[in-house]
């Protein structure tokens, strides 16, 4: 499975923002972000205006790698949100936001989406009663998610028991703490600041040129 296994605190200076890429860690002092906020690499001699087909792509590449999604893949979901009823732009968030590593991670039984990931590889997730270990997987609306057997054994399903209290995920997702399951209730909010931080709008552009 092809997926990006750099630095990905570099991903956060590049972009100009805080991704949440390493969970916790971004909000202790620890966080590279706060203490190097510029761009990796030498600083350029000059400053150089970007054009709008520069600020499209940013915005691609910025969703892109928040979610952890190679550019084969995210093409894929793009033509798909266009194929679809309703405004594209929304469809694309929707596809990117029922992804089962990103609804592990937004109900949390993971601090990010590469730890959602991983525990998902790992089969430590079930998805209706069945263990599901693909990632990439979309889940619909009535859908539940809990723990394998395995995964109730684990060292890991310990700490998510310690920390599940402090847990507060999107309205458009039921969590039963005591039995550390979710359930998909509904579509997903498609609201700038709930469900993600960048403008599907302009992505859509970008692809439509």
């Amino acid at each position: 499975m092809a997926r990006y296994t750099g630095p990905v605190c570099r991903l956060c200076r590049r972009h100009g923002e805080k991704l949440f890429l390493k969970g916790d860690r971004c909000f202790t002092p620890k966080c590279s972000f706060d203490r190097r906020p510029n761009p990796p690499g030498p600083r350029p001699a000059r400053r150089r205006k970007v054009s709008d087909r520069g600020l499209q792509l940013r915005e691609k590449q910025r969703a892109r790698v928040a979610y952890g999604v190679l550019e084969k893949q995210f093409v894929r979901y793009y033509k798909e949100a266009i194929r679809g009823t309703g405004v594209s732009g929304e469809n694309l968030v929707r596809l990117l936001e029922t992804r089962l590593d990103n609804i592990i991670y937004r109900i949390g039984f993971a601090d990010s989406r590469n730890q959602a990931r991983q525990i998902v590889r790992h089969g430590l997730i079930a998805v209706n009663g069945r263990k599901l270990d693909v990632p990439s997987a979309h889940l619909k609306e009535g859908d539940t998610v809990a723990f394998t057997p395995r995964g109730i054994r684990s060292e890991y399903y310990k700490i998510v028991q310690e920390t599940m209290k402090s847990k507060n995920p999107p309205t458009w997702l039921a969590l039963d703490v005591a039995n550390l399951s979710g359930r998909v209730s509904g579509p997903p909010v498609v609201a700038h600041g709930e469900t993600h931080q960048f403008n599907e709008n302009v992505i859509i552009e970008y692809y439509s040129r």
